[in-house]
C-alpha cells in the first residue's frame, strides 16, 4: 500500500509493506553519507536490516526513552555528522519509535539548514501519528516538544512486520492516538475499536489513521488551523506525562486520560471508556492538581488570556474551543 502526502515540493510516499525494511535500497538512495538513528529497544534484527543495505553508515544508537529528547543527545547527532564530514547530500534515516523520529529529524532540519530525512517507525505510535506530518521536536525544562521544528520527510517506510518484536504494552500504547483520529474524525475507524478485533484489524485501522492525518495536514501543514484538531488529548495528556517525568505512565496512556476531560457526550464518553478498558489503557492516574496546572501553562496552546482545547461534541468531529485558565483548574479539580 502507498499514500503520498501532497504539500507540493516537500511531498513524500508514505510506502507500507511487510518487509519493505529488506526492501530498503529500491526506495531510498542509499549511496551517500547516512546517519541511521536508533534506540537501545529497537532489536538488533531491525538495526542490520538497514545497516546491510548501507554502504558507508554511521549508526548511532541513543538510550530509550523521552530522555534521550534533549539538548544534549541532538547536539551529539550534530557533532556526529561533523565529525563524519556529512554533506548536505547526506541521508539521517530514524528506525524507532516516536523518540527516535521526533529527535533525529530535528537534527536533520538543522544540520547545515536541513538534509534528507527518511523515517521508518517501528512501533503502533510511530506508525500511526509521529512518523508523518513533519513535527519534530525535543524536549526541555520539563515541557514536552517545546523546541523543534516542521520538517518533513523524504520518505516514510512501515513494515508492520517490526511490530511483531513490541512489547504489548506500547502496542496498545500507539493505538490510543489512532482511536483518537476516530474520535475526531472517523466513525468507522471508532467502530474497529468498538466492534472488531485489533490485532485483526491492525493493517485497516494504521491506514485509516494515516488516510485521516494525511488529509489534516495536507490542509493545514503547520497547525495553523484544522490540524489543531489532532491535539485532541494532548493538552491535559502531556502535562500529566510531564508530571511523572514521562517514566511512569507512556504517552498513550496519558492521552487517553486527557481525552475524557473534553468528550462531551456522556454516552460516547462512556463508549470510550469500554474501548480503553478492553485495551487495558489505564483512564485515571493520581497527580497532583497545581503541578498539572502550572504545566499547561507553559503548553505551546497557551494564550495570555486562556488555552486552546479539541473538544468532541458527536463522534467524528472536533471543534476548537478557548478556554479560561480558571476553566481548566476547575476541570482538573473535578
Amino acid at each position: 500500500m502507498k499514500l503520498h502526502v501532497d504539500l507540493k515540493e516537500r511531498g513524500y510516499d508514505i510506502v507500507m509493506e511487510r518487509g519493505v525494511l529488506h526492501r530498503l535500497a529500491q526506495e531510498v538512495d542509499l549511496n551517500r553519507n547516512v546517519l541511521l538513528v536508533s534506540d537501545s529497544k529497537v532489536p538488533v534484527q531491525w538495526i542490520d536490516a538497514v545497516k546491510e543495505q548501507c554502504p558507508h553508515c554511521v549508526v548511532k544508537i541513543v538510550p530509550s526513552g523521552e530522555e534521550s529528547k534533549s539538548f544534549a543527545v541532538w547536539e551529539e547527532l550534530l557533532s556526529c555528522m561533523l565529525e563524519h564530514h556529512f554533506l548536505r547530500s547526506d541521508l539521517v534515516i530514524a528506525l524507532g519509535g516516536g523518540v527516535v523520529g521526533d529527535l533525529a529529524g530535528f537534527a536533520a532540519a538543522c544540520y547545515m539548514r536541513g538534509i534528507d530525512f527518511v523515517n521508518i517507525p517501528t512501533t503502533t505510535l510511530a506508525q500511526i501519528d509521529s512518523s508523518i506530518g513533519g513535527k519534530t521536536a525535543i524536549n526541555a525544562g520539563g515541557i514536552k516538544n517545546n523546541i523543534g521544528a516542521f520538517y518533513q520527510p523524504i520518505k516514510v517506510l512501515i513494515d508492520f512486520d517490526t511490530l511483531s518484536t513490541l512489547p504489548r504494552r506500547h502496542y496498545v500504547n500507539g493505538l490510543v492516538e489512532a482511536l483518537k483520529a476516530g474520535l475526531i474524525y472517523d466513525p468507522q475507524l471508532f467502530a474497529l475499536f468498538e466492534n472488531g478485533n485489533i490485532d485483526d484489524d491492525l493493517e485497516k485501522i494504521i491506514y485509516r489513521s494515516l488516510c485521516m492525518k494525511k488529509d489534516v495536514v495536507e490542509k493545514d501543514e503547520r497547525e495553523s488551523g484544522l490540524r489543531k484538531i489532532l491535539n485532541f488529548g494532548h493538552t491535559i495528556g502531556h502535562a500529566i506525562e510531564g508530571y511523572y517525568h514521562m517514566e511512569e505512565y507512556l504517552h498513550g496512556e496519558c492521552v487517553a486520560m486527557g481525552m475524557l476531560y473534553f468528550i462531551e457526550d456522556d454516552e460516547l464518553r462512556e463508549r470510550t471508556i469500554r474501548v480503553l478498558k478492553q485495551l487495558n489503557v489505564p483512564i485515571d492516574a493520581p497527580y497532583d492538581k497545581e503541578d498539572v496546572y502550572q504545566r499547561l501553562l507553559a503548553d505551546k496552546k497557551a494564550g495570555h488570556d486562556g488555552i486552546t482545547v479539541v473538544k468532541v461534541k458527536t463522534l467524528g468531529t472536533a471543534e476548537l474551543e478557548t478556554i479560561s485558565y480558571e476553566e481548566i483548574k476547575e476541570m482538573l479539580k473535578g
